[in-house]
């Protein structure tokens, strides 16, 4: 039998806990998703992050720049949200406009405030294990990896994909605490062999639908952080979003499965929540040692 992982469960555990902890700091704090352009994709996310910074008392600072706005302009306008007193999260919604330096921009925001880690300090502190917060997704994964209070010593895990917002940082969270994972990419040789023996499944490829049941071992545990978009419109019911994993076809085979949408993603927005918290706690106590979760 499959057990389908509920990424809205953990979701609500986690936002009900930083909402109870953030009443408790003695200041409100404050996360800003820089939007540039009139993407609407973009601005739906930014309006979901704002709604939920909301629903557990922290302020939204609102920073939406035109498309047509330089580099050294947006850094500008970066650097001041920086400075602003209760500020304990800055994020860029991505994608950039093309005319834009996207490294340079990303590299702006105070990396103590980098709660997204994808400024080149803070990444570079979190593969040297020597920072507090941490990739959202990569997270994420690990929480819901972690929630199931499997005993992974001896297992083979397999990471498909090495992006650098889930398969790159996950391998190495995998790797802070003693695992060796496979980590497959689009290069590997006989990645289905691989698969086939792996006992955990963490997968961000961004392939629709790729992994079936016939591909895993009986009894294995799938964590699907990839998504991908099918469809071409109202004639066949409209754009969806999947995951890597052909849901229907792994039940039965799977123990542990978490659906797309449903799963990772929800998680993924608390742990960045998570990670505004703990930038808050450290302004309330700066030689205060935090951890991940």
């Amino acid at each position: 039998m499959t057990t389908i992982i509920d990424g809205k469960k953990i979701s609500n555990h986690i936002l009900n806990r930083i909402k109870k902890e953030v009443t408790s700091l003695g200041f409100q704090p404050i996360f800003c998703d820089v939007l540039v352009g009139d993407d609407p994709a973009s601005i739906q996310y930014v309006r979901m992050k704002m709604r939920m910074a909301e629903s557990v008392g922290i302020k939204f600072h609102n920073a939406s720049f035109p498309s047509s706005i330089s580099t050294d302009g947006l850094i500008g306008e970066i650097k001041k949200i920086n400075n602003i007193p209760n500020i304990c999260g800055i994020i860029v919604q991505l994608p950039l406009p093309e005319s834009l330096d996207r490294r340079k921009i990303l590299d702006a925001i105070d990396p103590d405030l980098d709660v997204d880690c994808l400024g080149t300090v803070a990444s570079e502190k979190f593969y040297n294990n020597k920072m507090d917060l941490g990739f959202p997704t990569a997270l994420a994964c690990m929480l819901l990896l972690d929630s199931l209070d499997l005993d992974l010593k001896g297992k083979k895990i397999v990471v498909l994909g090495q992006g650098e917002l889930m398969g790159k940082p996950v391998s190495a969270l995998l790797s802070f605490r003693g695992f060796s994972p496979t980590i497959i990419t689009s290069k590997t040789k006989n990645k289905e062999k691989f698969i086939k023996e792996a006992d955990v499944i963490i997968s961000g490829m961004g392939n629709g639908k790729y992994i079936t049941g016939s591909m895993i071992k009986e009894g294995s545990v799938i964590i699907d952080a990839g998504t991908s978009e099918i469809g071409n419109g109202s004639a066949d019911g409209g754009v969806k979003i999947v995951g890597d994993v052909d849901l229907e076809s792994v039940k039965g085979v799977a123990s542990f499965v978490s659906p797309v949408p449903g799963g990772v993603g929800p998680v993924t927005v608390a742990m960045l929540f998570n990670n505004v918290l703990k930038v808050a706690r450290k302004k309330m106590n700066p030689d205060r040692n935090l951890i991940y979760v």
